[in-house]
């Protein structure tokens, strides 16, 4: 990681929820040029603490987003929730290598994610929109799409833990298990260690290329 990068002041331009408990931050962007898949170090006037989240926003775009999963009144998170347009906000980057310039333009992509782990396949997509991609997303309930009608309908596949009524009932990794992968497509896979430990290691059983599963972790 680049510590040496600045640390900058963004003014807050919006807040707005997408459920009860995940929310996306628009801030101005003061020049920060990113790759689709990367992520900011953000932080607060009033403490120390700084967190990585994944932008979500188009690279295009006026401003930068983040998505964020609210977790506790005594999180990081919480913190941000309470953000106001015109507060202020610290901001630090862009890092990361988690990226499609090498697949991207003649290669077949598939994007796993769990949770709030859409949001860097949430840039790429709006990023650039001739891309080969397909989009399982992990979640519990219906109401998790995260403004999924982004996406084309035949490229994004909700698969849902807690409720039926999704493209597919069940977790990203039951898919996996009962759709053969496709050997020849590159996967990005995105959220919590266990997730993709676990569909890594379906995906090699499938005779997919380790040089073809890229992981962006979310602890």
């Amino acid at each position: 990681m680049d510590h040496q990068k600045e640390e900058k002041l963004a003014i807050v331009l919006d807040v707005r929820y997408l459920t009860d408990s995940v929310f996306v931050i628009r801030f101005d962007k003061e020049g920060l040029a990113f790759k689709a898949g990367q992520y900011v170090k953000l932080g607060t006037l009033e403490h120390k603490e700084r967190r990585e989240y994944s932008i979500y926003s188009p690279v295009k775009a006026a401003y930068i987003e983040v998505l964020v999963q609210l977790v506790d009144e005594a999180s990081f998170s919480y913190r941000l929730s309470k953000l106001l347009p015109g507060d202020k906000l610290l901001v630090t980057g862009p890092y990361g290598n988690f990226t499609l310039e090498d697949t991207y333009q003649n290669d077949k992509n598939i994007f796993v994610a769990a949770g709030t782990g859409i949001s860097p396949f949430h840039s790429m997509v709006l990023s650039d929109l001739l891309l080969d991609y397909t989009i399982l997303h992990g979640v519990r309930y219906l109401k998790e799409g995260y403004e999924r009608s982004v996406y084309h309908e035949s490229r994004y596949i909700q698969c849902t833990s807690g409720e039926q009524g999704s493209e597919f009932h069940g977790r990203v990794t039951d898919y996996l298990r009962k759709y053969e992968p496709d050997a020849t497509a590159h996967y990005y896979l995105c959220g919590n260690s266990a997730m993709i430990d676990e569909v890594f290691n379906i995906l090699k059983s499938a005779g997919v290329s380790i040089n073809n599963i890229h992981a962006e972790i979310y602890f």
